[in-house]
């Protein structure tokens, strides 16, 4: 016989690895085709001019550049106007 009580078992041992996201490139930074500037989840920033979108929301460079970020007001579907940040490359 075990002299040792029964310890049950643990649930909370699984984990998963980050997804690496988060601004890249930042503002005044060189860039070159196809570099990724921003990885996100949704459409927190929005891709300008020399910058294209992919499938996944991730921002790339669309032309060599230097990178710039500005604040833009963007009207939603309810017709209520918010800032966001749009991504350039100049």
């Amino acid at each position: 016989m075990s002299h040792v009580k029964a310890g049950g078992t643990a649930k909370n041992t699984r984990d998963s690895v980050g997804q690496r996201l988060g601004v890249k490139l930042f503002g005044g930074q060189k860039v070159k085709v196809g570099q990724v500037i921003v990885r996100q989840v949704g459409l927190t920033k929005r891709a300008g001019k020399g910058t294209s979108l992919s499938r996944n929301y991730t921002i790339h460079a669309a032309k060599d550049g230097v990178v710039k970020f500005q604040t833009r007001r963007v009207r939603l579907f309810t017709g209520k106007s918010v800032a966001r940040t749009e991504v350039t490359v100049e």
